[in-house]
C-alpha cells in the first residue's frame, strides 16, 4: 500500500538545475530517514543525500554543496534541489524511505545532463 513516486527528472544542460520530488503515498506517518540515491549505467547505486524527520541532513562528498535535500512532513514529501548540474550527475535517481521494519523504494526518475 505504501508507494514512493519520484518526479522532476528530465534533460538539462550542464550548469542547469532540476528539482526532484518524491511523494510517499498511503496512510502512513513517515518517521525515520528519507533519502535520495542514484545509479548510472554500469555503476553501483550510491547515496546522494538523506534527511531525518527533524531536518538533520547528510550529503555525499560529490554533491559539493550543489544539492539540497528537504522534506515536508505534512505532505509526506521529500525534495532534492540540484544546482550546477554536471554530465557526471546523469543517472536514475531513486527516493528511499527507511521505515521501521523495511525499506521502501521509488521507481526512479531519469536525470540526463548534457554538455
Amino acid at each position: 500500500q505504501v508507494q514512493l513516486v519520484e518526479s522532476g527528472g528530465g534533460l538539462v544542460q550542464a550548469g542547469g538545475s532540476l528539482r526532484l520530488s518524491c511523494a510517499v503515498s498511503g496512510s502512513v506517518v513517515v518517521l525515520g530517514v528519507l533519502g535520495w540515491y542514484r545509479q548510472a549505467p554500469g555503476k553501483q547505486r550510491e547515496s546522494v543525500a538523506a534527511i531525518t524527520r527533524r531536518g538533520t541532513t547528510n550529503y555525499a562528498d560529490f554533491v559539493k554543496g550543489r544539492f539540497t535535500i528537504s522534506r515536508d512532513n505534512t505532505k509526506n514529501m521529500v525534495y532534492l534541489q540540484m544546482n550546477s548540474l554536471e554530465p557526471e550527475d546523469t543517472a536514475t535517481y531513486y527516493c528511499k524511505w527507511s521505515g521501521t521494519y523495511t525499506d521502501y523504494w521509488g521507481q526512479g526518475t531519469q536525470v540526463t545532463v548534457s554538455s
